[in-house]
């Protein structure tokens, strides 16, 4: 797939290869988030239907990236949120233990830490693989106490992958539950619902689904849809759409959308929120996987031509490569790459490099160039 940087407003000399830390919007997105938060000034305009419209299309076109069914998703504002839905809806007993990867993103780590402390369980961590396999360090730590694994699809800080087939086998022979956290790589790279089954899985909508802050998306198995929510807003009860209808409700709507955030018809960031997703199910997932595999290995290559350690292609996700150096991290190359408009993340001791479609050859061949010049 050719470069799309001119569906963003990216300046000619900026080098943006940090699409993990936070994404750019498409201009495309920024005039609908800006259309929806001028609806506000004029709320004579604003019919009931509108406060259920865009959900309704956000939720079809999220299920087409999970491979679930509309029903099966929940509007989030965050992926905290939505491991918070998770835990509150998923037993721990005393004794048992939730398994986690070293160093995995805080928010599916904190939830699981006060999850096991109130249960009077424990958290046992997997660690870190030499050689970028955290798939075997996982099926090594799970065992008939599992309550729960609370795992990414990829490590954030390098992209170093999980195979989740193989760990959604074992955890059918025990019967654990299985918590995702998608952010890293929902939107960038393949995911079989169909075959990992997880019981929740939740993408923060601000890196690769190209959405704005504060947006997220939780998928919920469907043995799930009648569980407790952490909220009880209005509009997530049955027939809450006929505002002529002042009585309270005791029923729930049909699936998932009982775990919605409050005010889930955000008129800004809703309308933003669909236009990415919009965007990338015209790109295609295959199509944008396939693309940034392309990108990564050609950042890959000449990280390894520079003598530095780049993780295998089997055990890294297409969309990253995580480059570490001999002699330990380098806390100040971030920051002098920075000075030259060029922009990747320091995550642990891996530069984090993760490239997207607005990327040019161009750009790829500037980092080499400051990387090189760097050492």
């Amino acid at each position: 797939m050719p470069s799309q940087r001119d569906l963003f407003e990216i300046p000619d000399d900026i080098c943006y290869l940090n699409c993990a830390y936070i994404s750019p919007l498409l201009k495309s997105t920024v005039k609908a988030g800006t259309q929806g938060l001028e609806r506000k000034s004029r709320p004579w305009a604003i019919r009931p239907t509108d406060f259920f419209s865009t959900a309704r299309e956000v939720r079809r076109l999220a299920s087409g990236l999970f491979g679930a069914t509309p029903d099966d998703i929940a509007i989030v504002p965050s992926a905290s949120y939505g491991l918070a839905t998770a835990a509150r809806n998923l037993p721990v007993q005393q004794g048992q233990n939730i398994v986690v990867l070293a160093g995995q993103y805080p928010s599916n780590f904190y939830i699981w830490e006060r999850v096991a402390r109130d249960s009077d369980a424990t958290i046992r961590t997997v660690p870190r693989p030499p050689n970028g396999d955290w798939t075997s360090g996982i099926l090594e730590a799970l065992d008939s106490d599992t309550a729960i694994a609370a795992l990414p699809q990829c490590h954030w800080s390098d992209g170093t992958l999980v195979d989740l087939l193989r760990v959604r086998h074992r955890l059918n022979d025990l019967g654990t539950a299985l918590v995702l956290d998608l952010t890293q790589s929902l939107g960038a790279m393949a995911f079989d619902l169909e075959q990992i089954q997880p019981d929740f899985a939740v993408a923060a909508a601000y890196k690769w689904l190209l959405g704005p802050y504060s947006t997220g998306l939780l998928y919920v198995h469907p043995r799930h849809h009648r569980g407790e929510p952490l909220e009880l807003p209005i509009f997530s009860r049955e027939n809450a759409e006929v505002f002529s209808d002042i009585r309270y409700r005791s029923e729930f709507a049909q699936g998932a959308c009982r775990y919605d955030v409050g005010e889930v018809a955000n008129f800004a960031l809703l309308p933003a929120l669909l236009n990415a997703l919009t965007q990338i199910t015209e790109w295609s997932v295959p199509a944008i996987e396939a693309t940034l595999a392309q990108r990564t290995e050609r950042i890959a290559r000449e990280a390894k031509a520079l003598g530095l350690d780049v993780t295998d292609p089997g055990f890294r996700a297409p969309h990253f490569v995580g480059i570490r150096f001999p002699d330990g991290p380098r806390p100040e190359l971030a920051e002098q790459l920075r000075t030259e408009n060029v922009y990747v993340g320091l995550r642990g001791d891996a530069l984090r490099v993760t490239p997207y479609l607005y990327n040019t050859e161009q750009d790829l061949a500037r980092f080499g160039e400051v990387l090189r010049g760097s050492l």
